[in-house]
């Protein structure tokens, strides 16, 4: 019957660098002071439209996730964890992330855990942003 179709599967990739702007965004629809740059690996789940982002900064021999966000009309569709996991597939070096400890139940979830031995720069980076902001390093450990 129409109308009774299950819902599509977001299709989940790596953005070309040439297609920042789409994300860019939908970071400025919801999240003013996230931005995608050209030095980052940036994926996306599309259905059909951007509708959750994350980007990937190379930081000595790992990886630093920033900017996850899920469009607020798309939550609660495990689109969070789709790109998380997605991305551990294809990176095979730790991946570390800052988040606010409320956050830390989904990131437990998708294979992260809290740490204090974060690469130096990410250790002096982390000690800046919480003079104003509660966060705890978390990383996914790689293969």
């Amino acid at each position: 019957m129409p109308g009774d179709d299950p819902p599509r599967q977001p299709l989940i990739t790596r953005l070309p660098a040439e297609q920042l702007p789409l994300v860019n965004r939908l970071y400025r629809q919801y999240q003013r002071g996230m931005k995608a740059r050209g030095d980052q690996h940036v994926w996306v789940a599309r259905n059909p439209q951007i509708t959750a982002s994350l980007c990937l900064q190379p930081i000595e021999q790992c990886w630093w996730l920033t900017g996850l966000l899920v469009a607020p009309g798309e939550r609660g569709k495990r689109l969070a964890s789709q790109l998380l996991q997605t991305v551990r597939a294809h990176y095979q070096n730790d991946i570390w992330l800052f988040c606010n400890p409320a956050l830390a139940p989904l990131y437990s979830l998708n294979g992260f855990q809290p740490s204090d031995m974060a690469p130096a720069p990410l250790r002096d980076r982390l000690a800046r942003y919480q003079r104003s902001k509660s966060l705890i390093a978390m990383v996914n450990p790689g293969r």
